[in-house]
């Protein structure tokens, strides 16, 4: 019947973000996401309209996968968001806020957008030079030799996921555990093509956090106890076992019609010919010594039963996502067919049957630890969903520091400080610079105040309590009066730590109320680098996630400002 309707012509929207849905939209979608922002951020509950599963987060990967963005414009920025976000894992909230709040800034402006682009990327070239130079004052190096930086990132990471549900106590005894797991992924012989190990999250909902804990290599689910304790597997002459990988079904139902034409002679059963090539492979995998086989799908009973007859362990249903961290902690290749046998086998050191709960687990255990085990548990559904997220994050996190040795300022520190620092800038720049970039040196300060106030106004998103935010005039941090009080002038008594927790009240910093909320922009000397860049339980950002959420941040609001049409398809 559609063919009989008439085809409807593509609708033209001229000027989008003149559009006053545009605007709507985007200051709803701002809204949204600002009040997920941070340790305190508020959750969200998401489903869909007809009931089904409902999703309660409070993060960007989450959030924006499950929203239904309507707007073309707001797609691209969601687009770019989830883009950074499974590149980097981390800072995907601080890309999106930044983004709807520098296009909301830039559209106000009665600056051409050719103009306001060339002058934002001039901007975002100070900020990256300045964060990668050795006199940035918002970062910390990250030396691998003293763990507690490294569990300072881990801590920021869990403590702002509030759907995780985590008390102090837990975020501990989490962040020592997922740095553990990382270190067991790093491989001890550092060779040319060294890669990362992998960690293995096993599921283990409605316990208490503090029973998680991670084995070094991996454990595989079992239905029931069928093994003995403790084990007897076959080993080798140097007491090794020596293990066989199957991604092929061993079931005996590899013969599929569909494929093709089969000509059975007359009392030939097809059943059981696939079952002696099945027991074919068992003797071949007996007297090569294999004292373990996985198979990634189903062993037939009579192959299980020969192999147990024969002293060799058979464990099946992997499952697909078990295979490569099973290949790279034994060695062994998986083996695609069971009629052409080229096995290439790989070694454990030892086997072991392991509980937890009402669960049971085959344990393998590897001569060189690059895969490991994180049994993560926690009350219930909803909150281990959100914590196991909140892992993989930390756990990407990290892999990222180890490219790139080096951490920025959280709590709001680093917005604020580069905003100090852009605005100083923007007023020691030469009239050569502005010839450069083919504008005027009022158009360079009203693009260059909208961008800081951009960048504290994500800042700001992270107080959701109504009480003052503060910058200092020395450092340029981030300062939260509890809710409560009445502004002041002397806030010394009101404050004790900034926001990332490198700074204290010890001298006096000359506050002002943050400019993303109230006020003008105030003159000011370049912000200082702390004295001193170690503390204890810092918040911290990942260096790489933070650069490229700016990076993406700015580029996507650019894109949004160029854009001059829209084309729908209304068919």
């Amino acid at each position: 019947m559609s063919r009989l309707e008439a085809k409807k012509p593509p609708l033209f929207i001229s000027e989008p973000l003149a559009e006053d849905v545009v605007g709507q939209s985007l200051s709803l979608l701002s809204g949204i996401l600002k009040s997920c922002y941070g340790p305190t951020g508020r959750l969200k509950q998401l489903h869909n309209g007809v009931g089904g599963y409902v999703c309660t987060t409070s993060q960007s990967s989450a959030l924006l996968s499950r929203l239904s963005v309507s707007q073309p414009v707001l797609r691209v920025l969601t687009a770019s968001v989830q883009n950074h976000v499974s590149r980097f894992s981390d800072c995907g909230l601080f890309t999106a806020i930044l983004c709807c709040s520098l296009v909301e800034n830039f559209k106000s402006l009665n600056i051409a957008p050719y103009t306001v682009i060339k002058i934002s990327r001039h901007l975002l070239s100070l900020c990256m030079d300045y964060l990668k130079s050795e006199a940035c004052g918002c970062r910390v190096s990250v030396d691998f030799s003293s763990v507690e930086t490294l569990l300072c990132l881990v801590r920021s990471v869990l403590t702002s996921k509030p759907a995780c549900l985590l008390n102090k106590n837990e975020v501990d005894h989490l962040a020592v555990l997922i740095l553990k797991a990382f270190m067991f992924t790093v491989p001890c012989h550092v060779e040319t093509n060294a890669a990362l190990g992998k960690c293995i999250i096993v599921p283990m909902k409605g316990r208490r956090v503090v029973n998680s804990m991670v084995l070094p290599g991996l454990l595989i689910e079992t239905p029931e106890i069928q093994w003995a304790k403790p084990l007897t597997v076959r080993r080798t002459h140097s007491d090794v076992i020596k293990i066989a990988l199957f991604c092929a079904s061993m079931a005996g139902d590899c013969l599929i019609p569909e494929e093709g034409t089969v000509t059975v002679h007359h009392g030939i059963s097809l059943e059981m010919a696939e079952l002696n090539q099945l027991l074919n492979v068992g003797k071949r995998l007996v007297n090569d010594e294999v004292g373990l086989v996985v198979c990634q799908k189903v062993i037939h009973p009579a192959l299980k039963q020969y192999l147990k007859e024969n002293h060799v362990m058979a464990v099946d249903r992997a499952g697909l996502a078990l295979v490569e961290p099973l290949s790279q902690m034994t060695g062994s290749k998986p083996i695609a067919s069971i009629h052409s046998l080229s096995p290439s086998y790989g070694s454990l050191k030892d086997v072991r049957i392991e509980s937890f709960a009402s669960k049971h687990f085959v344990h393998l255990i590897p001569n060189d630890t690059v895969v490991c085990s994180l049994i993560l548990c926690n009350r219930n559904e909803t909150a281990w969903d959100e914590l196991k997220r909140a892992c993989e994050t930390a756990e990407h996190v990290l892999q990222l520091t180890v490219k790139e040795p080096l951490a920025l300022l959280g709590g709001g520190c680093t917005e604020t400080h580069l905003a100090s620092y852009i605005r100083h800038k923007s007023c020691c720049l030469s009239p050569s610079s502005f010839k450069d970039i083919d504008c005027s040196r009022t158009q360079y300060q009203l693009v260059a105040d909208g961008f800081c106030r951009s960048l504290e106004s994500v800042a700001s998103s992270l107080n959701h309590d109504d009480g003052e935010i503060l910058t200092d005039m020395v450092y340029g941090h981030c300062w939260f009066v509890p809710s409560g009080f009445p502004p002041v002038h002397n806030w010394t008594d009101l404050v004790s730590k900034c926001g990332c927790g490198i700074n204290g009240n010890a001298e006096n910093l000359n506050w002002r109320l943050l400019q993303g909320r109230f006020g003008s922009a105030t003159l000011q000397g370049c912000p200082k680098e702390p004295s001193v860049k170690t503390a204890d339980r810092l918040t911290l950002d990942s260096f790489a996630a933070k650069c490229s959420g700016l990076q993406v941040a700015l580029e996507t609001a650019n894109l949004i400002l160029d854009l001059s049409y829209v084309i729908e398809d209304q068919n």
